[in-house]
């Protein structure tokens, strides 16, 4: 039996149902909640979590892949209380976000620095994967990194291949978020390939904020699943342009290689929420189940093809493997079917 881990403990991959791969619940990076949030009310918020969760399961949606790793404000026992209170299932994920550095207790200790050490970012990470993250007990599912219009800075590299070792020595899938303006998916499948990395095994996050059908194409080709994953953030891109785009790779093929979801959270230091309402009024956990999923019914999308689209994709992402298969030169990945491979 296949299991995957969520923050109360290992499931059967089989019991992943349908799945919103790229979410957040919280977005509370502590160092500035203690400093500059005097009015935080965790019990609240927490509250106001479990609420959200619970109204999305009663939609049909059984999972949600959290990807707010450190650097985001990751705290997975906030999120497990959260769990404790929802029939959801909801999966943690270890990694860094930043588009530019390290965070500074990383600056001088690493291959080559003032503490010349073997990358201790891979030990992390595979701790976090195999062990737990920090005394928590709770195991991640997932790794993730960044590659922002900043490009492939140093932070970003460095981070990047610890990732992708983590990757090719647990099975972990991989998430990155990339910005398909600059065409950073391109690169971050160029840095996991010559790391090892399987590009089946790699979710590039954000492909949803582009109508680019030939970009799209290309890293799909090269095997990877495109995260069409900002449903409701109608101000990167318009709601008929997401939808099109979807369409339209859709039936050329290529339900096997995306998956819908909203990079949506219950709560966010990055944005105030009388703000977000007002720029983004659909940008939530419900907008893929009561909007996008009937519009693409409504145009004909079999709905065979949206439940890979959230279901089978996200669980055989979401199932690790190990073996001779993983890694998968860029070179050779073009034209591969994931669904005949995984």
């Amino acid at each position: 039996m296949q299991t995957i881990n969520t923050v109360l403990g290992p499931i059967d991959a089989a019991g992943l149902g349908t799945v919103l791969a790229h979410e957040h619940v919280f977005i509370l990076n502590e160092d500035y909640r203690l400093n500059f949030l005097p009015d935080w009310d965790e019990e609240g918020e927490i509250a106001r979590a479990v609420t959200r969760l619970r109204e999305l399961k009663e939609l049909g949606v059984d999972s949600l892949l959290d990807v707010s790793v450190a650097g985001l404000g990751r705290n997975v026992e906030r999120v497990r209380r959260v769990a404790e209170q929802t029939d959801l299932n909801i999966l943690a994920t270890t990694g860094y976000f930043t588009y530019n550095d390290l965070p500074l207790q990383l600056h001088y200790t690493g291959p080559g620095l003032g503490f010349d050490v073997p990358e201790p970012m891979v030990a992390s990470f595979v701790r976090d994967l195999t062990v737990g993250i920090g005394n928590t007990g709770i195991k991640a599912a997932a790794l993730m990194c960044a590659i922002e219009a900043e490009g492939l800075t140093p932070g970003v590299e460095r981070i990047m291949r610890s990732v992708g070792r983590a990757g090719v020595e647990t099975g972990a899938p991989i998430i990155v978020h990339t910005n398909p303006h600059t065409q950073s998916g391109r690169v971050a499948q160029r840095v996991l390939a010559e790391e090892g990395v399987d590009l089946r095994r790699v979710m590039l996050a954000h492909c949803g904020d582009t109508g680019d059908l030939d970009y799209l194409r290309a890293l799909a080709d090269a095997g990877s699943v495109l995260g069409m994953d900002r449903f409701g953030v109608d101000v990167l891109l318009p709601h008929e342009v997401r939808v099109a785009t979807v369409r339209a790779l859709a039936e050329e093929g290529y339900a096997d290689r995306m998956i819908l979801s909203q990079s949506a959270y219950s709560y966010s230091d990055w944005f105030d929420e009388a703000a977000k309402a007002q720029f983004a009024p659909d940008w939530n956990y419900r907008c893929v189940v009561e909007k996008v999923v009937p519009q693409l019914l409504a145009e004909g999308i079999d709905r065979s093809l949206i439940d890979t689209m959230l279901v089978q994709v996200p669980r055989r992402l979401l199932t690790r493997t190990l073996g001779a298969e993983q890694a998968t030169p860029l070179s050779d990945n073009s034209g591969l079917d994931p669904e005949k491979e995984a």
